[in-house]
């Protein structure tokens, strides 16, 4: 890895990118040679080619939504006045829309509850925690059928506790969806998003910044930092975007497809889940982002990998030591819009359109009643090997793991409770060491599809020993959830990739079953 303390750093607003010239020193001249600070900084849609140019014209607004976005703070100030009593705030929305929020909460020390699964043990928990004292914000484009649970659960809540619903609803949508209709109905406030910015790119826009206020996070800093770093994103020079860009979008050409975000310690931890998923949708899963726990954990590093480390403002004089190839520090608003400078930028070194929806992503059906049966028991864990697989447990670890294709990775997706279950989360590094295969880890339904041919899938699910209905519906959370799974196996399926089931009958047993397992089965 490169010595960051001894090489140039590309420095703004308080934000550095070390050591992204010695990726590919002819990398940034390239982008330069074909302008591309300049174009992308005046909106260029042409930049990635003219596949991408019709949805690049309606969604490079991200670029200056931090300034829009000030409309939006006395719209805010006044919310979180009005709704003071109401300490609980809880988001609900899928993962690229309420991702940026909890980052900033998280990040910035604030209590925000997020609902982004239909497991029924975190809605049940949510539900459970001061009800009357709720604010729940509905984050969305549109109404999907996991939201509109999480709806109708809290509704059903308060019509037993006495709270007037409308009160204790925001919804942060689309113009003119589904969503913004029903709350119209009710009378819930409405804030809306910017329309010219979509999914993880909208970290700055109501989608990140409404729940995170509601919190109490800081939001004016945010946009304030980004403001302040988007006047160099015109430059050549001192430049952090174009710098980690040029970086980002050199590595798979250099044989290091895969690249992995670690945390420096300086703060900022959760923003390599953000940034990861932003990377692997910008970059149409040319680029492999893992998201590894530290500098020195299994997969982190590695003549095939390049470790870029993130972290919050290093004090006077500072720079951080030789842990990562590339190293980006600096403020929470500054490094959202480096990112998604980066992305954008990696895009078009890389000639792929950054704004391309996934194919074969899971749908939001009704839920079905499923029949297969396992092909093997053992101990907690249901194995559902697919035909020509071995039946049992160790044996199907092996056939997933085995004749590992060109830049293949291994994919674990935990449809499980994210807090009660985060032991199951151990799987990506003990995997990762006994494959020296890169491998992420997500969970259900919060993976991102982009990568996903490329990758060989291994997909966790759990009994579920207290259920909860969904009222209105034929159906409950489990059953709501239990179909998400069946339909991204499906979709995987459908694609040809090679995908795993195991179930645990009983959770904590299975996941310390399966931990077990995976460290001692020879691959």
């Amino acid at each position: 890895m490169s010595d960051l303390v001894a090489g140039p750093a590309d420095v703004a607003a308080g934000l550095a990118v070390h050591g992204a010239d010695a990726v590919d020193r002819s990398a940034r001249a390239a982008l330069v040679a074909h302008d591309v600070p300049a174009r992308l900084a005046a909106q260029d849609p042409t930049l990635w080619g003219p596949g991408a140019e019709p949805a690049a014209r309606t969604r490079l607004g991200w670029l200056d939504t931090h300034c829009r976005s000030w409309d939006l703070l006395p719209q805010l100030a006044e919310l979180t006045a009005e709704l003071g009593d109401l300490d609980h705030v809880v988001l609900a929305g899928d993962r690229a829309t309420t991702l940026a929020a909890e980052v900033i909460a998280e990040c910035l020390g604030r209590p925000l509850t997020v609902l982004d699964t239909a497991d029924p043990g975190p809605v049940r928990a949510a539900l459970a925690d001061r009800p009357a004292r709720t604010v729940l914000v509905l984050a969305g484009p549109d109404l999907d059928r996991t939201t509109d649970a999480h709806l109708r659960a809290y509704r059903q809540v308060w019509r037993d506790a006495g709270p007037e619903a409308a009160r204790h609803v925001v919804v942060v949508t689309r113009p003119g969806s589904a969503l913004e209709t029903l709350a119209d109905e009710w009378g819930a406030v409405v804030l809306p998003v910017d329309p010219e910015v979509a999914g993880h790119w909208a970290a700055l826009t109501a989608f990140g910044l409404v729940p995170a206020a509601l919190a109490g996070a800081p939001v004016t800093e945010l946009l304030d930092e980004a403001a302040a770093l988007a006047g160099a994103l015109d430059r050549v020079r001192d430049n952090p975007g174009l710098a980690l860009g040029a970086a980002l979008g050199a590595a798979p050409g250099g044989g290091r497809a895969t690249v992995a975000l670690v945390p420096d310690g300086t703060g900022l931890d959760g923003l390599r889940h953000w940034a990861a998923a932003l990377l692997a949708t910008a970059t149409g899963g040319r680029i492999l982002p893992v998201a590894a726990e530290s500098p020195d954990a299994p997969g982190a590093t590695g003549p095939d990998v390049l470790t870029v480390s993130l972290g919050g403002a290093l004090g006077p004089g500072a720079a951080p030591g030789p842990v990562a190839d590339v190293a980006v520090n600096g403020p929470l608003g500054a490094q959202f819009l480096t990112w998604q400078y980066a992305a954008a930028t990696a895009a078009a070194a890389l000639r792929v359109d950054p704004f391309a929806a996934p194919a074969g992503v899971a749908g939001d059906d009704e839920p079905t009643p499923a029949g297969r049966s396992p092909s093997s028991v053992e101990g907690a864990i249901e194995v559902y090997a697919p035909a020509g697989a071995p039946a049992d447990l160790a044996g199907a670890l092996r056939w997933l793991t085995d004749g590992r294709g060109p830049e293949e990775h291994l994919a674990v997706t935990a449809w499980l409770d994210r807090r009660a279950d985060a032991a199951v989360a151990g799987l990506r590094p003990v995997l990762a060491r006994r494959t020296g295969w890169p491998v992420t880890f997500g969970w259900g339904p919060r993976r991102p599809a982009h990568t996903d041919g490329r990758a060989r899938h291994l997909q966790i699910t759990g009994a579920v020993t207290d259920d909860l209905p969904v009222p209105g519906r034929p159906y409950t959370f489990a059953e709501l959830q239990a179909a998400q799974a069946a339909d991204d196996r499906g979709a995987l399926a459908r694609r040809g990739r090679p995908v795993l089931r195991l179930h645990l009958t009983e959770r904590a047993t299975g996941v310390a079953q399966l931990l077990d397992t995976a460290g001692r089965t020879r691959t």
